[in-house]
Parts: C-alpha cells; sequence; structure tokens
C-alpha cells in the first residue's frame, strides 16, 4: 500500500508541475479577460491534479477487499489446497421412520499442483462398488469420473448427473467436494453465531464458468478455526435448499476436520449423514494413488 501511495504523489506532483509550467508559458497579452480566462484555465488544471493526487493515495483503502472476507477465503482454501489423507466410515440414509441403509466409505484425498483429487470408494451388502474421482482445479472447475455398478471401467460422469443422490442418500456427486469456496463471486454477510460458535457468513454464488448444480452456497464458518460448522445450498431453478451440518469437530495432525457431516434436503422426510471413523490426515499420497481403475487395491491399504 505504501508504494502505491508514494506512485500516486509521485504521478501527482508531476502533474502539478506541468500545471504551473503550462501557466507560466501562457501569453496573457493585454487583454484583462484574456488573463482571467487563462488564470481559470490554470486554477482548474490545479483542482484536477489535486483531485487525482487525492484518489490516488487513497485508492488501495477505498477499492481494498474486505479484510474479513480475505481471512474467511485465504484460511479456507489453504485448508483444502493442503489435504493429505486417507479415511475409511460409514454413509448412511435415515429415512423418517427410523430405517437405516448404511455402506462402507473410503477415502483419500491430497493436492496436486494441478489441483484437489479425490478419490472414493462405497460398498453395501450385496451391492456392487461405487468407485469416484473428482479433479477440482484452483478456480473451482470440477470434473469427475466414476465406475458405477454394472460398470467394468470408469468414465467420465456427465454433468447432468452431479446432482443424483449418491448411492440413494441425501448427498450428490458434486457435494463430495468444497468447490464453492473457489468460486470468483464471494460475498461476505453479516456475522452470526452457528450454535455457540461465532461466524463468519460466506456467500458463494456461481457464475457462468462454474460448472454446478447449485445457484448459491452459504457457509457459516467457525471465526477461530475457519471451518465451516453449517451449509446451505441453494440449487439453480426451483430446487429445494440442502443444509449441511458438520459435528465433532477436531484436529488431527495439524489440520481441522468434522467426524460427522449430515445432509439434508429442505422439505424432505429423513437425512444422510456420513461418519468418519479412522484415517490418517498426513497419508503422503502421490499421484500414483489416484489410478481409479486399481481403486480396489487402494482402498485396502487405506483400512
Amino acid at each position: 500500500m505504501g508504494a502505491m501511495r508514494n506512485s500516486g504523489i509521485c504521478i501527482a506532483m508531476t502533474f502539478l508541475c506541468r500545471v504551473g509550467m503550462l501557466s507560466r508559458r501562457l501569453k496573457f497579452g493585454r487583454y484583462p479577460n484574456t488573463r482571467c480566462t487563462n488564470c481559470a484555465f490554470g486554477t482548474i488544471q490545479a483542482s484536477i491534479a489535486l483531485l487525482v493526487l487525492f484518489s490516488l493515495v487513497h485508492t488501495p483503502r477505498a477499492f481494498a477487499a474486505n479484510p474479513d472476507l480475505d481471512t474467511v477465503l485465504t484460511g479456507s482454501r489453504q485448508r483444502i489446497e493442503k489435504l493429505d489423507y486417507r479415511v475409511t466410515g460409514r454413509l448412511t440414509r435415515m429415512e423418517a421412520d427410523g430405517k437405516r441403509t448404511s455402506y462402507k466409505f473410503v477415502a483419500k484425498a491430497h493436492w496436486f499442483p494441478d489441483g484437489l483429487r479425490l478419490l472414493c470408494v462405497i460398498s453395501g451388502p450385496g451391492s456392487d462398488e461405487t468407485r469416484l474421482l473428482l479433479h477440482m482445479n484452483a478456480s473451482g472447475h470440477l470434473t469427475i469420473k466414476a465406475e458405477l455398478p454394472g460398470q467394468k471401467t470408469a468414465s467420465v460422469l456427465p454433468f447432468e448427473r452431479w446432482n443424483d443422490p449418491l448411492v440413494g442418500t441425501d448427498f450428490s456427486y458434486e457435494d463430495m467436494v468444497e468447490s464453492p469456496f473457489f468460486w470468483k463471486h464471494q460475498e461476505l454477510l453479516a456475522p452470526e453465531k452457528y450454535g455457540a460458535r461465532d461466524c463468519f457468513v460466506l456467500k458463494s454464488t456461481s457464475g457462468p464458468q462454474d460448472r454446478s448444480y447449485y445457484d448459491s452456497v452459504t457457509s457459516w464458518v467457525d471465526r477461530g478455526i475457519l471451518f465451516p460448522v453449517h451449509v446451505v445450498k441453494t440449487p439453480r431453478g426451483s430446487g429445494q435448499q440442502k443444509d449441511f451440518v458438520y459435528y465433532g469437530l477436531r484436529q488431527v495432525d495439524g489440520a481441522w476436520s468434522a467426524s460427522q457431516v449430515e445432509a439434508k434436503v429442505q422439505g424432505k422426510p429423513g437425512s444422510s449423514i456420513l461418519v468418519i471413523e479412522r484415517g490418517s490426515g498426513k497419508a503422503h499420497l502421490g499421484i500414483k494413488d489416484f489410478d481409479l481403475s486399481q481403486s480396489s487395491d487402494q482402498a485396502e491399504k487405506a483400512k
């Protein structure tokens, strides 16, 4: 900011000097009206120069990003950019009548120079595995490859299916990564409490360049640890909003995470919950660990 202010002062002072030189060079002649006109012209030029000086000196302050917005975005993005984990757990759909359907969940993730890779394998009793490989770059652009039950090879999942229920739960394929934090359009709303936690409230809005089924995502991010505790996703068009609540926040290997995430579609009975039972926050993964064709072998190593 100091460099920009000094540069602005130099530019404006140079402008003032040139105005002074111009006024000295003007030939007023013997007509008083001409003298007054040229004096007025010089005064106007000097006033403009002063305005330029003021605007340049104060531009960084006037147009600087909201420091709280910078804090929550930088903290959230850095958290994701440091991911390097293996986890195992279960993914459960809970019906309104108490019926539960559970699936084994195995996942691993790592941020590479070209972005985040997340590979997960989901399996249930008597059902084939669902294997997913998600790749998100630093702009939040997402691609998904999947090997679904009945398929022998993985293929790119069409965008039209990104919002499909993942193995019948309230989580969709797109919900597996936190791409909204990387969208271009970000707005910090008034701070709020969520339970006992003081939170930043961040509204991320998807633009034409963002491939997403969601129009906006609002995140309540704990001010102390910069981790979301509640997220509301609003779909494009007339779809129903979806709530995500994060439970059991803990710090593992220096990184904050949630032991449980519950997803609920507003107006729909029941909900789904992802429970992480064990894992490592420093898995030292490499690119070879994200070969979807070998995901079964990789999943065994994560146990």
